[in-house]
């Protein structure tokens, strides 16, 4: 077990070591699918095998008194920056599965852009080689596509079932994966079978509004820079290359009002073709934030003016956006600190996501349905995750047991991302974390990690 609060390993008697196979989660008030009921679980070698009411097993079976409490399915969370191979002084696998867990987050989709980048599908491999040896978490890891490996990348189209999709930088940000060659991007948008995610921001526009404030010497000029008008016309590009291919188009972090306009709310999530993201930070912070927190807000695209979180919100809300997720991209504390222009872009978020929307809840600015729904319902449906998203019999037994009753206060103590820091240090969120399962195995536990816990590989509908 790795204590939180102590950062240490603690030795597991294997004669305490309860049933690992049988346990039932007894009167919890369970939120799934737009509705409450308070029902026993019943997970048996990994899945949910009953949800009903006064469930009883002969045997051995451990019990958990769940009366409370409300049980979530576990977050899935479609855009994590986890920088193994290559960035290990700022996180690996391991460590940030491990935040993930604690957090609540069963799943992750990782991005391409580590050390070497994922755009053959050896180094794709390896990573799940990586995830499958050391990730406490569920995982898929994203192809990269760079402006001279569309062949490569399109050799995806045969692993449909085992890979996530395919991410295009169609906007610099951290390594250098920028696609701009139009030939490219047309050839994968035609041709690849799997969904396409993009990072949207108009280099052109980037580069002339950082000729335009080349003296910025501070984080509030990086909505300047990096403005809504890039974000708009490069995701219009996205948008009009995957309407004339019919492409499946999912576009990352959506942060101004103006690209709402792009997305539809008259649809079911199963039968759009162009879907959109949300991140906890854009939803949270306003680039009023940045005079606090300067570099540790910093990331692309910007967190913007006042007006865009307020629209993003009401996009949220009504359906144009799909999904809530993360961006998680942690640095460390010292490339933070460094001057504006040379400090990464970046925030780590993936401990802290499902309490930060838990307490947007509790003030009503949405229901706990509606978080489960994007957090947990909607990643599943939008990526076709088998079995997974959802608290069904039959399903994989990934589970979160909150206690909105509790308070959760955020120290360096308790931080389990390896860069060691949070924009949420020292805030308290009005809930916690008390369990959280993955495949059935409490990952998870009253601020423990059981790190023996090995996570599954995400495994397609398509």
């Amino acid at each position: 077990m790795v204590d939180l609060q102590n950062k240490k390993l603690s030795h597991i008697n294997p004669d305490e070591i309860r049933n690992m196979f049988c346990k039932i989660i007894k009167n919890a008030t369970i939120v799934n699918e737009g509705s409450r009921l308070q029902k026993d679980i019943l997970i048996k070698d990994g899945f949910i095998e009953r949800i009903d009411n006064n469930i009883q097993v002969a045997g051995n079976c451990m019990e958990i008194n769940g009366e409370g409490l409300y049980l979530l399915p576990g977050a899935i969370d479609d855009q994590v920056h986890f920088r193994e191979p290559g960035l290990t002084h700022k996180a690996t696998i391991a460590t940030e599965a491990m935040a993930a867990v604690a957090g609540g987050v069963t799943s992750f989709m990782e991005m391409p852009n580590t050390n070497p980048p994922a755009l053959t599908q050896e180094i794709l491999e390896q990573k799940y080689d990586i995830a499958a040896a050391r990730s406490v978490a569920n995982y898929s890891f994203f192809m990269g596509v760079a402006n001279n490996n569309a062949d490569e990348v399109l050799r995806t189209n045969s692993r449909k079932k085992d890979v996530c999709g395919v991410k295009i930088f169609m906007g610099s940000s951290t390594g250098d994966m920028l696609v701009d060659n139009y030939l490219t991007l047309t050839k994968i948008f035609s041709e690849s079978e799997l969904l396409i995610a993009t990072h949207c921001e108009d280099e052109n526009i980037i580069k002339a509004n950082k000729a335009k404030y080349a003296d910025a010497d501070n984080a509030s000029f990086h909505p300047l820079i990096r403005d809504a008008e890039a974000c708009f016309e490069s995701s219009f590009a996205a948008v009009q290359l995957a309407k004339k291919h019919n492409s499946r188009l999912h576009i990352l972090h959506i942060s101004t009002v103006k690209e709402l306009q792009l997305f539809s709310n008259m649809l079911p999530l199963s039968e759009k073709r162009i879907t959109s993201e949300v991140c906890v930070h854009h939803l949270h912070f306003t680039a009023d934030d940045y005079a606090r927190y300067g570099n540790l807000i910093k990331c692309n695209p910007a967190i913007k003016a006042a007006e865009n979180k307020a629209a993003l919100w009401e996009g949220l809300l009504d359906g144009r956006l799909d999904i809530i997720a993360t961006d998680h991209a942690p640095h460390t504390w010292e490339e933070k600190q460094l001057p504006y222009q040379q400090a990464p872009s970046g925030v780590p978020l993936v401990q802290h996501s499902l309490l930060l929307m838990l307490q947007y809840a509790q003030e009503g600015r949405i229901t706990i349905e509606q978080v489960v729904e994007k957090m947990c319902h909607a990643p599943a449906q939008c990526f076709q995750v088998s079995k997974r998203g959802y608290i069904r019999e039959g399903y994989h037994a990934d589970l979160v047991l909150v206690d909105l009753n509790d308070r959760t206060t955020i120290t360096k103590e308790n931080i389990l991302y390896k860069c060691g820091w949070s924009p949420f240090e020292g805030h308290t969120f009005p809930a916690s974390v008390r369990y959280t399962f993955v495949n059935g195995e409490i990952a998870y536990e009253n601020g423990k990690i059981n790190d023996a816990v090995r996570g599954q590989r995400l495994i397609f509908e398509r």
